[in-house]
């Protein structure tokens, strides 16, 4: 396909404009998905914000965005599994195939990924984008490309909840209620965890946590998070803790409210990337920590959840922005997290 493309691109921090770039040509083993629906992650708000997420430093001009679906409009010489017109969801991440951790079946720990919108791959707020076939992956009539393009942040959920061995009779508790923390629960609901229980400080997010399945929510700035976790459980403290909020206080909480051996699973990043956690009390526990980078082997089983009804993505959508306006959407979804749960640009 030939011509050019609107594209949003990052020119400096907090500073993002639409440009027009030419439609990119597939290679043999790619297929060129006209993009209809961009989730807006927290890590795109954090580039956007601050212009680096540890190691990874944004060089302008750069393109965000990584969580897409939409429709093929061209397959390359080799694609073999799909056509022209069918609607996909595209997995972010290219690895080599060839490492130790991609023989393992690791795939998300090679070292030479390129990952969507991770410095210095640009990403998808854009109108199309060619992307190695094998990453597309064809969604059935009953799921649209927006839910297609929810199927990223739900693997991540999915993958905490598989580390954690979530299962029917245990008690969960979930630190955090923004997006990851939401498709958590929905994960660890449709593996038959039979309690949940949702932290947060934001009224929105957990009511929003309530609509999408919670049995209890606790507002750690109103109560004592401990204290109420133990009153829920009994005194005995949950089974299995998904920590999503990075933070040194909810982290600390999970140990605390922790019954002994119980499971934690990590997700959520600190600022600083460091944490002072009281690992007596885990020692003395016997704590099983458990930690999560990405997902891998997970599109085909998300999609299926949400194509049988196990799991309703698009519910955690609280607003939608269209791509002429990125730059209001991004700064709208930094300056009102306290109401903005999760935003998805509509490309097209």
């Amino acid at each position: 396909m030939q011509g050019t493309m609107k594209t949003a691109v990052m020119t400096a921090l907090k500073k993002v404009e639409i440009q027009q770039r030419p439609i990119p040509q597939p290679k043999e083993d790619e297929v060129l998905v006209k993009v209809e629906y961009v989730g807006v992650c927290g890590s795109d708000l954090h580039y956007y914000e601050s212009g680096r997420i540890g190691d990874f430093i944004v060089e302008t001009p750069f393109v965000l965005g990584h969580e897409a679906g939409g429709t093929v409009v061209e397959v390359g010489s080799n694609v073999k599994n799909l056509k022209v017109g069918d609607r996909v969801a595209l997995e972010p991440g290219k690895t080599c195939g060839k490492c130790e951790f991609c023989k393992q079946g690791k795939y998300n720990l090679c070292k030479d990924v390129i990952f969507f919108a991770t410095p210095p791959v640009d990403g998808v707020f854009q109108e199309y984008v060619a992307h190695e076939a094998g990453l597309c992956f064809k969604l059935p009539d009953n799921v649209s490309t927006l839910e297609g393009a929810l199927i990223e942040p739900l693997a991540v959920g999915m993958h905490a909840a598989a580390q954690g061995d979530a299962h029917l009779g245990q008690t969960a508790v979930v630190t955090g209620a923004g997006c990851i923390g939401l498709v958590s629960l929905l994960s660890l609901k449709a593996r038959g965890v039979s309690k949940v229980i949702v932290v947060d400080v934001m009224d929105k997010r957990l009511e929003k946590a309530k609509e999408l399945g919670a049995d209890y929510v606790i507002n750690g700035m109103k109560e004592d998070t401990v204290a109420r976790i133990m009153e829920i459980t009994g005194g005995r403290g949950f089974d299995l803790g998904i920590e999503t909020a990075g933070s040194q206080i909810t982290a600390s909480q999970q140990i605390k409210a922790a019954n002994k051996g119980a499971t934690i699973v990590f997700v959520g990043y600190s600022a600083s990337g460091e944490m002072t956690l009281p690992i007596g009390m885990a020692l003395d526990k016997e704590l099983t920590f458990k930690t999560v980078f990405r997902y891998r082997n997970i599109y085909p089983t998300a999609i299926e959840a949400v194509s049988t009804g196990r799991i309703n993505i698009k519910d955690i959508v609280t607003n939608y922005f269209e791509l002429d306006n990125i730059q209001e959407a991004l700064t709208e979804c930094v300056e009102d997290k306290a109401n903005i749960v999760k935003g998805v640009i509509k490309v097209c």
